[in-house]
Parts: C-alpha cells; structure tokens; sequence
C-alpha cells in the first residue's frame, strides 16, 4: 500500500503544543497562521529538519564529522517524509564572486558553450584568429631580433594538481630539464610535489642564441632556423599545440598552433571553460582578480568637506600627518595653487595634481606624489589593524579599468558567439538573453557539439523567467538579491532539476512579487507539484492560499497563545471555519483597515529631480509629506533604487554626514522640512540570545534603576548594575547570566542544558531576595509584555513603553525573550513601538521596504494601525509595497513600470489610491473596487467595474476596450471575496489631481550637460 500522507505526532518544537497533522503528499500544501504561531517550527524545524537528520544519519560516521550535526527536532514520529530540500530566503551566497549566473549553473554551460564553438578574435584589432603553424611560430621567434637569447619550452601541464611522478619520469628518460612553478630542476632528481596543490610544468627544449646571419645549410636553410623549427615542433608536440619562448629579460610569450592574429600576432592559448571563469587564474581580469571592481581610496570620501580649504577642514584623512603638509605645500609652491581657497573652486587640472599627484617625471622634484598615493602607502606600511579599518571608511569600489567591469581577460572577452561575447550575454536582461539564446545559429558540426548546451541554457532561462525575475541580468551580484529573488531563483533552479518524489519546503516565496508576477509564481508552484513532488509552502499571501491544495491553519494567537492547529482542509474548508483568523479575512467576514478618506494633503513636498541610476529613466518624483505615500509598480522597475539608493542616501548625508554616496541623480529639495529620517526594516534587533525586548525598548535600565532604589536593595547597598545580567556582581556566573549552559558533545551538536545553580533565572540568590509587588527581577523579565504592564503600572517611564509594544500587537512578547526567536515582522513592530514611545517633532520621515513581508493579514492591520498613528502625529512615511491593503490605505501613490529592468524606470502614474491611471497596479487596485455583491468582479468586466467606481481607473479600462484592446493575462477571474468598504474619497484639491505618466515615452529627456550633478 502506498504512503499518501506525512504524519507528524506530537511536535513540541519552540512554541508548538504537542500537535499532530497529516499532510496529503504530492500536493501543494499552504501552512499559515498569525506571525509567530509556529509556522516555520512546524515547516522546517521539524519536517525539514528531521528530513536532513534522517539523511545525515545514512552516512558514515566518518563522513558525519565533517557536517554540521542537526539536533533530533522535539517530536514524537514523522511517517511518510520523503527527502527534503529547503528552499529559504537566507540561502543566497552573499560572496562579491557569486552572480545569478553562477547560482543557476546557466554560467557553467555558457562557458562549456564558448569554449566549444566560440569564435576568437584579437582584442587589439577585433579580426578573427587564425590557426598558426610551426613555421610562422618560428618566423615570429626570428622578429625578436639578433642577439636574444631565447628558451624554448612546453607547458605540457598548466595550473592542475597533482604529484606527477610518471611525467618526471618520462622527461628524465628523454633527457628533458623542466621548470616547475617556475624553478629550473633536474628531472635526475625530481621535486616532491603536493597533490593538493595547483603545478605548472614546462619541458625545457631548446636555448638558442639569435643570430644576424647564418651559413646556409645544403639544402638553403639556415640552420638557425632549421634548430628552431626543431625546437618548436617538439615543443609543439609535447604541449598539445603549445610552445612557451622565454627571452632573456624574464619576459615571456606563448603561441599556439591553434589560434594567433595575423595582424597583432598575439596568441590565444586554448579555449577551455576555465578561460572563461573569473574564479580561475586562467580566466579571471589579472587586474581585479574576476571581481570586476578594485576598492580603492575615494577621493569625493578623503577630502571630506569640498566647500573649505584643502588644510583648513577640506582633507580628511591624513590631515594629522605634519610631512604630508609639508610635501602638499610644496607642492603648491612648485605648480601656483592658492590653497586658501575652497578646494572646489580650485582649477580641476589643480584638483588632479593634489589627488592624484604631478604628471609623470616631475614628482621628484617634490617628493609629492598625490594625497592618494601616500595614503596607500600609509595602509601598506601601517602595523594597526584599527588604521586600516579606519582608512576602509574612505574607500569605494570602482569599476575595474581594465575589464570595465565585466570580469575576464581581454583575450576570453574576444570570444564570440552570435556576435555577443559571454560578458555581453550575461549583461542582457533574462527576457532578452533567453531570446538571444533561442536564436544563436550553427553549423551542422557546430549543433552536433552546441545544439544539447544551448537548450539546457534556454530551458533554464525559462524557468527563471517563468517565476517572475526577466529584469535580472546574469552577471548581477548576488549579494544586491533580495531575499524573495534568491528564493525564486533556487525554485528556478529547482524546476529545472526535474525530480521527483521530493518534499520541497518554501519560505514565503511572493516576498517583493508584484501581483501580476504572483500568477506565475503559483505556476511554478503547480508545476512542482505535478511532477510528483510534495511541496510545502509557508505563506500569506492570498492568491497562494486560495490555489493551495490544502491548508494548515496554526494559532489561534502568536508566541505562547499559538502552536495550535487551527483549521485544516481545503481553502473553501478553512473559510468555512469560524474559529480560523485566515479563514474569516478570506470570506470577508474580517477586513482589514482603512480609512473613510485619505489625508488631505500639507503643501509640503520633496522633490527629486533627474533620478538616473541603475533603470531609472531620468525621473522628477515629488513626493508629499505628513502623509502616508506608497511607492509600488511591478518588480525590477526601480522602487528601490529611487527610495534606499537615492532619497535615503541623500538625506543620510545632508543631515547625518553619511560618507555613503547616493545614486545619480541632478539634485533634491524639500530636505529642509525634516530633521530625522529612519529606515525601519525587518532585521533582528539583537544578535545574541542576550539582547531581549527590554534592553532595545530601554526599559531593562529604568527596570534596573527602580529595583535599586528598593529599601532592600538600599540596606545592602545595591547598585543598578547589581541587576544587570551582563557583568558579574548580582548573575549567576555558573553560567554567566545566560540561563543555561552548554554541553559539548563528540560527533553530535551542541546539548544546551538549564543552569543547575540559578535555574535558568540568569541571577544569585541575593539578586533574587530583592523584589517589588513581591516580583523579583527575573520574575519580571519572565512575564509577558501585558502582564507587566500590571506590575508596572505606577512606574511612567516604564508604562508608556510597555503600553506602546501592547498597542502594536506585541503583548504576548515576554519582556526577557531572546531577540534571536523573534520574526522578523514581530522585530519591525517593536522597532516601531521604540519610536512611537519617543517624543515625536512631527518633522520626521520613515522609510519601509515592504514591512508586510511575514505578516498574517491581522498582522497587516495592527501595522497599519501603527502606521497610521505615526502619520497622524504630523510624521511622513514611504512605503515600499506591492500588498494591495496596504497599497488602498495610503494617501498618496507613485506607480513605477511599466515593467521591470530596461522597460521599467518610468512614472506610470500617481495620485489617490481610487484613482490609479491604468497600470499593472490600477488594474488589481480596480478588482477590489469593483467589489459587487460579496464577489469580486474580473477586471475586463467594464459593466462592473463602471457601476462601483467612477475614477479614472475605470474611465481608461473602459475606454481601452472599447477601443478593441485585448484583455490583460493577470484578469483571470478568482474565488469569491467579500465586498471591501470604504472606497476613499478624492479631495478636490489642485494639489490631489492625478498625474498619468503612462504616455511618456521610452527615452527619457536628455538634460543639459551643463547641470552639475549631486555627486561628485
């Protein structure tokens, strides 16, 4: 009988309470819930988890040394679990080397491709190269000219490992030398090499003195020549088609039988697919290293204030430095520089003599060559490793001159098929490289060798497109993905595998989807699964819910009140049960905020002016404060860039003296009407288990002070630090205040066990003694958050903080829990409870980058609650956002599009939420509108969507079928959702009209070269 189900009994892993499930395999199955209800417990630190243990433990003892052991999840049995793979947002290597190509093994074919039917060129003069012969090798030798002495060689082996004793053999019998890792030994007496280790051998043929004349041979030929010819065709020989001409000097130069310029004569080694590698010596730029960019010293970040004297303010580092002064001033003698005045109004050829150093030749005379120069010079001959961390504050990366950044060597760039070299392919948006892909033409012989790489190559770049990332490129970092587009990219990856029978595990996999990307994202899902595989989703998303096959519903509240399994069945079972929070948000009968009406906006604005970086098409953005605007538009068309790159980066400069540069762009205004800008995201507030609620709220130091001033603590003589856990005095030091201790165990992890002395309390005995209301210190910090509002009460310092994290939803949160075991959106509201509790100036700006990420759709309404009432105290938000409830509950939109990459970049429109032009996000926007009797209409139902709204939305949607044009792919019609209320009203205002954008053509204005740029 075959298994059909997974059978979890009795998990107790963190927060959950001893629940059994039973979930249908070879189906996609949504587990959902409030944040912190024990989601991920249930998902991946039991299931997935015991799915690893399970195939760590087949191994060999031997084998299992070398892994990380993976404790035994708090769980009775699992039946039925299939090999497991993981699928998270914080897998993505964040190493400079990795790409999106590198990750999705597309680049390990593209260099299989182009080493196969690659077509080199010179990359001096761009001709194709030809295959050269022993005789034009030997007249290439000849043009060195007369009296070089010259050594012929073979590289028989080149960068590989091993100890090759059979090849020092063999050469010893053919009476070789050989230079190994460029050491001249006898092969008498052959070197031990390590096998572990990369080795260069060449084979010593010939040493040969060029000659101006030689006595000709009997039959004509010099005998010079007829030596070389000799020399090369054995080297040639021995090497595969390779010979290495060593000259006197130490210079050295390779020529191949295979491929050299008829012109340059330069010579291209072979092609193999390590000369295509930036991780490879043999591939990679000898400038950067296959980096791409060098990290050098900035000079917009050492001369730290252009608008002072270069030494009165204007020179940051080095400064201190009495010798350079002296060279700087002498400098200035020497070429006329009035260093009294501001360095920015200095001449720029003045400007490159100070930074830079004098033109070549002339530093002598000086001694001065560049405040730069000295400044590397200082690094490398500096002793402190605080120095050199101090100077990496006025660094950057540049772009690397030689390869301008694409990474390889001139002479693998030169390679070519379809006309693109393979940094040009990688360079290509997905969609366009996909196209490209499809349409490389070659030879019959060629599609006998390229024909199976090239579909592996198109296959893969559908998969990706196919999950919502066309604007990604191949060669872009991995460390600039976001979570959600790593994760996407590892399903791609995992589509492309094809396997079956797996139980694949998902964390949120919609993070930073627009919803016009989210359908293809559930196809990708659905594909999954029907290729026989069990795929397990953790999610909130309401689309993924509503396709799911079954649902799992945990909670019923978050932390301590959750771990229960809710509800379980089908999407329609769930809505049918009353006691699901899910269930009732996807039937209607719970809606999520929104005001009657928006804001009215203040007649303050900030404004942005020629945005240009990364796809962003020379952008004006205003954007209006003391109000809550949402910046949204489809993923990859530039909402972060103009948000964190730009306007964060340009305030954090203005107003905190940040050396980081923000992106291009012409210039802003409006910063005046601020005094403080905040990014507010989901990272951990602490990263140790020491880090709690009440030490990032700072409640734990007027805790700490009030127990001090305790009468009993007073008789002793107590002082506040006596109840911090963090310094020896009042904590346990068994176990030095963590509450337990740590076991090492050989061959299994780590065993944390509670403290035998304090108990887990964290405090001594006579710590403990002192108490308050009969409340000791650890007792308090074992309370939750709204049971020590109670105790706490009549202390004002500590009320108003506690009562804040009660408001934002956080009250079941005890007061001492790790911040590791928070998530991250239980993290961003405490982030935001901090801020509330401080004394607000109303003139400060918050910036979120999709704060929904994680959150149930309960969650998402006390955020906007929060949300709101930070706006409310005359603050300004901007939100990053693709969540249609919190997209409907802003005051003001900017729509970016119209699609993600080079197509995007563009401002398809702005205005109130109700009055979207129509774009991608106007048409979703539309479908909640357009409710009508509990049910939501499809968008292309004209008659519906002009019944319920009369907003230009609706106007353009109509018009533009009435003028015959196709429905879009995203207006499928959905399952039945209640009826949303509380449509906002427009106000009337000049400043509220809506602007569409969506005219605007492709090709941004071209603005004055004249205009002088923010950055320098």
């Amino acid at each position: 009988m075959s298994i059909t189900h997974i059978s979890v009994r009795g998990a107790r892993q963190h927060n959950l309470r001893d629940i059994n499930v039973r979930i249908p395999r070879n189906t996609l199955t949504v587990v959902t819930g409030l944040s912190g209800s024990g989601k991920s417990s249930l998902a991946f630190d039991t299931i997935y988890a015991e799915g690893q243990r399970r195939y760590v433990e087949t191994l060999s003892a031997y084998a299992r040394q070398f892994l990380d052991q993976i404790e035994r999840p708090d769980v009775d049995s699992i039946e039925g679990l299939s090999p497991a793979i993981s699928i998270e947002q914080k897998t993505t290597s964040r190493s400079p080397r990795s790409t999106v190509g590198t990750i999705t093994e597309i680049y390990d074919y593209l260099r299989l491709l182009y080493a196969s039917v690659g077509t080199p060129h010179c990359p001096n003069c761009g001709r194709p190269i030809a295959r050269q012969t022993s005789e034009q090798i030997v007249l290439r030798i000849l043009e060195l000219g007369s009296g070089e002495r010259v050594t012929i060689m073979a590289p028989i082996v080149r960068g590989r490992k091993g100890e090759f004793k059979d090849l020092f053999d063999q050469l010893d019998q053919q009476g070789f030398r050989a230079r190994v890792d460029g050491e001249m030994v006898d092969m008498s007496e052959p070197p031990a090499l390590d096998k572990r280790k990369n080795h260069t051998i060449e084979a010593v043929v010939d040493r040969v003195l060029l000659k101006t004349a030689e006595t000709p041979a009997p039959n004509g030929k010099p005998s010079i020549e007829k030596r070389l010819d000799a020399a090369v065709s054995k080297a040639l020989q021995l090497a595969n088609g390779l010979v290495l001409v060593a000259l006197t000097g130490g210079d050295e130069q390779l020529f191949s039988s295979s491929m050299a310029c008829p012109d340059c004569g330069l010579d291209v080694p072979k092609l193999e697919p390590r000369s295509f590698s930036f991780n490879s010596t043999f591939g990679a730029c000898p400038e950067c290293h296959g980096l791409g960019s060098l990290y050098d010293l900035d000079p917009a970040k050492v001369i730290t204030d252009w608008n002072k004297p270069l030494l009165d303010g204007g020179l940051g580092p080095g400064s201190a430095s009495q010798y350079l002064l002296k060279l700087i001033r002498l400098a200035a003698d020497r070429y006329k520089i009035d260093l009294s005045i501001p360095f920015e109004d200095l001449p720029p050829k003045q400007q490159h003599i100070l930074v830079y150093g004098p033109p070549k030749g002339e530093a002598p005379r000086t001694g001065f060559h560049g405040i730069l120069t000295y400044l590397r010079d200082s690094i490398t001959e500096a002793r402190s490793e605080g120095y050199r961390e101090y100077m990496m504050n006025f660094m950057s990366a540049t772009p690397c001159p030689a390869c301008r950044g694409r990474r390889l060597r001139p002479e693998s760039l030169a390679v070519k098929v379809g006309g693109l070299s393979i940094a040009d392919f990688t360079a290509l948006p997905l969609n366009r490289a996909l196209s490209a892909a499809i349409n490389f033409s070659f030879t019959a012989r060629e599609s006998l060798i390229a024909e199976r790489i090239r579909r592996e190559i198109a296959e893969r770049l559908e998969f990706l497109c196919a999950v919502g990332l066309s604007y990604l490129s191949l060669d872009r970092s991995a460390a600039t993905l976001s979570g959600g587009e790593g994760q996407r990219i590892r399903l791609a990856t995992q589509i492309g595998s094809r396997l079956r029978g797996v139980l694949y595990v998902l964390d949120e996999p919609s993070i930073g989807l627009h919803q016009r990307d989210n359908e293809r994202l559930i196809q990708a899902l659905e594909q999954l699964r029907d290729l026989g595989n069990t795929v397990l989703v953790v999610e909130h998303d309401e689309d993924t819910i509503r396709h799911a096959d079954y649902v799992l519903d945990l909670g019923p509240g978050a932390g301590r009140l959750g771990g229960h399994v809710v509800a379980e069945g089908t999407p329609e079972q769930i809505m049918a049960c009353p006691e699901s929070l899910t269930g009732r948000y996807l039937s209607g009968a719970s809606t999520v905020l929104q005001r009657t009406e928006p804001r009215p906006l203040t007649g303050k604005w900030l404004t942005i002016t020629g945005a240009r970086e990364h796809n962003l098409q020379d952008l004006d953005i205003r954007i209006p404060l003391g109000v809550m605007t949402v910046v949204t538009g489809v993923s990859g068309s530039g909402k972060s860039t103009l948000i964190n790159d730009i306007l964060y980066r340009s305030l954090a400069k203005n107003l905190y003296g940040s050396r980081e540069e923000p992106g291009a762009h012409e210039g802003l205004s409006g910063q005046d009407q601020i005094d403080k800008v905040i990014r507010i995201d989901q990272s951990p507030i602490g990263r140790t288990p020491r880090s709690n609620p009440a030490t990032y709220t700072q409640v734990f130091s007027p805790l700490r002070d009030l127990y001090a001033m305790l009468p009993e603590a007073r008789e002793r003589g107590y002082k506040p630090g006596r109840f911090s856990f963090n310094v020896s005095g009042g904590r346990c030091e068994a176990c030095q205040g963590d509450g337990q201790r740590r076991i090492e165990m050989n061959f299994m992890p780590d065993v944390y066990v509670q403290c035998e002395v304090c108990n887990g309390r964290r405090y001594n005995q006579e710590t403990l003694a002192v108490k308050f209301h009969g409340y000791s210190i650890a007792d308090i910090l074992d309370l939750t958050i709204e049971d020590a509002l109670t105790v706490l009460a009549d202390v004002p310092q500590v009320r108003q903080k506690l009562q804040t994290l009660v408001d934002v939803g956080l009250g079941y949160i005890h007061l001492g829990q790790s911040a590791t075991t928070l998530s991250g959106g239980e993290a961003q509201r405490m982030k935001l409870a901090r801020e509330l509790s401080k004394r607000q100036t109303g003139r400060t700006l918050y910036l979120l980058d999709e704060p929904t990420t994680g959150l149930h759709f309960d969650d998402v309404r006390k955020l906007l609650e929060v949300l709101h009432r930070l706006t409310d105290l005359g603050n300004s938000i901007i939100i990053i956002e693709h969540n249609l409830d919190v997209i409907r509950n802003a005051d003001w939109i900017l729509d970016l599009g119209p699609e993600g990459g080079e197509d995007g970049g563009h401002l398809v429109g702005q205005g109130r939420p109700a009055h979207v032009p129509d774009s991608y996000t106007g048409k979703f926007l539309a479908r909640y509108y357009a409710s009508h009797d509990g049910r939501l209409e499809p968008v292309d139902d004209t008659a519906a969507c002009l019944a319920t709204s009369d907003g230009p939305a609706a106007g353009q949607i109509a018009s533009a079928q009435a003028n015959g044009a196709e429905a879009p792919a995203d207006s499928v019609r959905r399952r039945p959702r209640r009826k949303k209320t509380g449509v906002p009203e427009v106000d009337n205002r000049t400043e509220d009209t809506n602007v569409s954008v969506s005219e605007k053509p492709a090709a941004a204005r071209k603005r004055s070269a004249k205009k002088k740029p923010v950055t320098r």
